[in-house]
């Protein structure tokens, strides 16, 4: 008897997700090392790092007093730590900082090849897109900016949350704010997302536990000059020059610098996040306002309306897919770099 054969076209190539993963952070660690011997490193913040940690391990702790080049130190306390143990293994130098960088950036890259598998959002060969990136390769091997560690951080916690581990999630979500503070733009969606996929007294455990870290990362500056480490490590007024913007260089620059037009962009970006919340984030639930009034209600009856309660509760569940939480992180930090007036490129890159 015949064989029938089928007049369909033979299907797409299709590879494993995971193992074209492996083969990227194989390939991509090849270039990171040739870029790392052949390509020079242009110095731009790592001697004013260098001053700043200095100042930090000879026992300065007046965050006035600790400067380096480019102008005072206006990071938090996470940095310091950070940069004082890459200073001790390093000596300083920066060819053996680059090759420590060199090994954080292949790490963050499979953190974030772990996340876009895990959301499964895109095909397989649209995951080498992800390495194609000149400027990021910059910014981690070339630059040694602390964006790179702070990045990493929240990536990582990023893949916590997509595993449920919510409370670990935001321990390390809140140790990358403490390197750099423009990871609080995932705040707004990420704070959305808790109260999507934990009890109230969860995300107030969780919040305690985000805003410990802090304390304790900051208590030697906060026990001997807590105004002065308050004001210049989170200093969310502080304007940098017109000339280094991206966003709005178009801007003359008495605009740029006003109040006003901070407040603007300020307005602008809480009106996104709330469009965003209640027809995009929250369309399931009927709406930002209904899903708030829903948890509002289920904190005030829990203990007579536990069944109920329950329900509620996983109905949500429910609609907190891994896609729906990446897709909601990483818009709402898109809507913050949008609106932001004092943005670096390393902010569109990592």
């Amino acid at each position: 008897m015949a064989r029938k054969f089928s007049s369909k076209p033979s299907s797409s190539i299709q590879i494993s997700k995971p193992i074209f993963a492996y083969v990227l952070l194989f390939l991509d660690a090849i270039l990171v090392s040739l870029i790392i011997a052949y390509v020079p490193y242009t110095k731009i913040d790592w001697d004013a790092y260098m001053s700043q940690v200095s100042g930090f391990v000879e026992r300065e702790r007046d965050y006035g007093n600790l400067k380096g080049d480019t102008g005072p130190l206006v990071y938090p306390a996470g940095f310091l730590y950070v940069y004082s143990a890459i200073q001790y293994v390093t000596g300083g130098e920066v060819y053996p900082a680059q090759i420590l960088f060199g090994i954080l950036y292949i790490l963050n890259l499979g953190i974030i090849l772990f996340i876009y598998i895990k959301a499964n959002v895109i095909p397989w060969w649209a995951l080498s897109l992800l390495c194609l990136s000149k400027r990021v390769h910059s910014i981690f091997i070339l630059r040694l900016f602390n964006d790179c560690f702070a990045m990493t951080l929240l990536h990582a916690a990023v893949a916590l949350i997509l595993c449920r581990r919510w409370h670990l999630g935001l321990i390390i979500f809140s140790g990358a704010v403490s390197i750099k503070m423009n990871v609080l733009l995932y705040a707004p969606p990420l704070l959305l997302l808790m109260l999507k996929g934990m009890s109230i007294s969860g995300v107030i455990s969780a919040l305690a536990s985000a805003a410990f870290v802090q304390v304790l990362l900051g208590l030697p500056f906060l026990l001997s000059y807590p105004v002065a480490y308050i004001s210049k490590a989170f200093n969310l007024g502080r304007v940098f020059i017109h000339f280094w913007s991206v966003n709005f260089k178009f801007v003359p620059e008495e605009v740029f610098v006003s109040k006003e037009f901070a407040c603007c962009l300020l307005i602008v970006h809480l009106l996104l996040l709330v469009v965003f919340a209640h027809y995009r984030w929250c369309k399931h639930e009927g709406g930002l306002i209904q899903f708030l009034h829903s948890r509002v209600a289920a904190m005030k009856l829990r203990n007579a309306i536990t069944s109920s309660f329950s329900l509620n509760q996983n109905s949500n569940l429910r609609f907190l897919t891994q896609e729906h939480i990446v897709t909601t992180l990483f818009v709402g930090n898109f809507i913050g770099i949008v609106c932001a007036r004092s943005l670096h490129y390393q902010f569109y890159s990592c």
